[in-house]
């Protein structure tokens, strides 16, 4: 008399062993895609803007980024045309050179930046009053912006 314990299919012994073959051979093919997939997803520039998760969150974070990305030239450059239609050129001019004098750094954006206050100066006071305000800050570059503005 045989027992139906001991029953066995043509493949093996019974459904357990044909699943277990089954999981044997798909499970390491899914972690390895799923490894691959999530290793392709990490930042590995070190840049935050190529991140993924970076493009959700960019649009939460652009305005302040934006203020702390700025060069130190680009907020002097504001804070002096503030100045030039508060105030005066003179005043600008003058912030300019201590500006230069305290960061050497800045030295090399002196004329670009006197420029741009030349040029703000016509459009504000006009070509004759805004040349009255030169001086020799940055090798003249307020002036060659008065004469670039105004010619």
């Amino acid at each position: 008399m045989k027992h139906s314990s001991n029953r066995q299919t043509r493949r093996g012994r019974g459904p357990a062993r044909r699943i277990g073959r089954s999981l044997a051979f798909v499970l390491p093919v899914v972690l390895v895609l799923s490894g691959t997939l999530a290793v392709t997803r990490v930042n590995w520039s070190g840049d935050p803007s190529d991140s993924v998760l970076a493009a959700s969150e960019a649009s939460s974070a652009k305005a302040s980024s934006r203020a702390a990305a700025r060069a130190p030239h680009e907020v002097l450059r504001d804070r002096l045309l503030t100045e030039l239609q508060e105030e005066d050129p003179g005043v600008a001019l003058t912030h300019l050179q201590e500006a230069v004098n305290e960061r050497p750094s800045l030295a090399g954006h002196c004329a670009s930046l006197a420029r741009a206050l030349g040029r703000a100066a016509v459009k504000v006071y006009g070509p004759t009053r805004a040349q009255s305000y030169a001086r020799p800050v940055c090798d003249t570059a307020f002036a060659s912006g008065v004469l670039a503005a105004h010619g």
